[in-house]
């Protein structure tokens, strides 16, 4: 274990901030991720919050500003768990970096995606005591965390459509796999926003604004944006690019591992599949030969509306050197795009195309 309480084979992106991912044999061993193995995306350092100092405040459109404690975020409202993945909006950047190179940003493979059972208070609940007003439209988030990647350094912050905000499973968490929350994962408490992006999960929030607009911190405003191919991330400003809100279709190869030896006859592959907001997972197709014929994985029963989908197939492999690939259907009839190279952007987000390894036979 690392100082964090993490798995000695993480692979560490960076120290500090630290940013982590499981092994993808690791994160195939079990539907709920154990916290060990759970990936971690930090932009700055963790911050020392003293849970018995900690207050909640909620403030902006609503008719009663609430100032809240630990105890009296437990005490006042019902308690609520749920099974949620959460994914990086980076997760599998790694597969971008073989079309053209993104500076600055870390090289996330398929392990920036993880499950876990969340509990605490529906934000819907809290927002309702505030008496949330009716022209409210975002609900916005603060945290302690102070990023140097920010221009102007600047604490985390982001937001929410009221819509979302509102809605049963979004939750103000202070447990993570019925343990309490450790500092990693943000303690005392975070937000756990099903089906979007990690990045709009706050953690250690301490302030929720309910306002007409979006957010307008640097990592709502600028960061985690869809950029032209052509765009020069530098010179990209507030509402530059699309803004990434709920999580794209995507899938990925978990075992065998890419590059492995394996024996010619029948293999199997396993992998997950995860479509975000309220959309499941319909179909994941396998192939051998490089996506010329596919093959029906079988789909282990999805555990939430709001968690992943793991799936297995097992195949027939002639000696050699074998191309498996990968590809996810949603519940929509939607279907991965088929290359990075046609979702190459200029900071790596959401690369849901095929995913692919290459194993030799023997």
């Amino acid at each position: 274990m690392n100082q964090w309480g993490k798995r000695d084979d993480m692979l560490v992106h960076e120290t500090e901030p630290f940013n982590a991912e499981p092994s993808p044999v690791a994160l195939a061993r079990a539907v709920i991720t154990d916290v060990d193995t759970f990936y971690s995306r930090n932009h700055g350092p963790v911050p020392d919050v003293d849970p018995d100092a900690w207050r909640l405040t909620v403030v902006g459109l609503v008719d009663q500003p609430l100032t809240l404690s630990l105890a009296e975020l437990r005490e006042r409202f019902e308690q609520h768990s749920l099974l949620a993945t959460l994914q990086c909006a980076g997760n599998r950047r790694s597969g971008f970096l073989k079309v053209r190179d993104i500076p600055g940003e870390d090289p996330w493979e398929s392990g920036a995606t993880s499950t876990a059972r969340w509990t605490g208070v529906r934000l819907a609940d809290v927002l309702l005591a505030a008496g949330i007003r009716p022209e409210a439209a975002h609900v916005a988030f603060a945290a302690p965390d102070r990023s140097e990647l920010a221009d102007p350094p600047q604490t985390y912050g982001g937001s929410i459509p009221a819509a979302k905000a509102l809605s049963g499973e979004t939750l103000l968490a202070w447990a993570m796999n019925d343990e309490p929350l450790t500092p990693l994962h943000g303690a005392p408490v975070r937000v756990v926003v099903p089906g979007w992006i990690g990045a709009r999960s706050v953690k250690w929030v301490e302030r929720i604004t309910v306002q007409a607009e979006p957010s307008d911190n640097y990592f709502q405003a600028t960061a985690y944006r869809v950029l032209p191919p052509d765009a020069d991330p530098r010179q990209a400003g507030p509402g530059d690019g699309i803004s990434l809100g709920a999580v794209a279709l995507n899938s990925a190869i978990l075992e065998p591992a890419d590059g492995a030896q394996v024996t010619a006859g029948k293999l199997d592959v396993t992998g997950y599949a995860f479509a975000g907001d309220d959309r499941g997972v319909a179909r994941v197709d396998v192939s051998v030969d490089g996506g010329e014929t596919w093959s029906q994985a079988d789909l282990v029963a999805q555990p939430s509306p709001w968690a992943w989908c793991q799936w297995r197939a097992n195949v027939q492999v002639e000696a050699g050197q074998v191309e498996i690939v990968a590809r996810a259907w949603d519940t929509t009839a939607a279907l991965q795009q088929e290359s990075a190279r046609e979702l190459w952007n200029p900071k790596g987000y959401v690369n849901n195309s095929w995913p692919r390894i290459h194993v030799h036979s023997t």
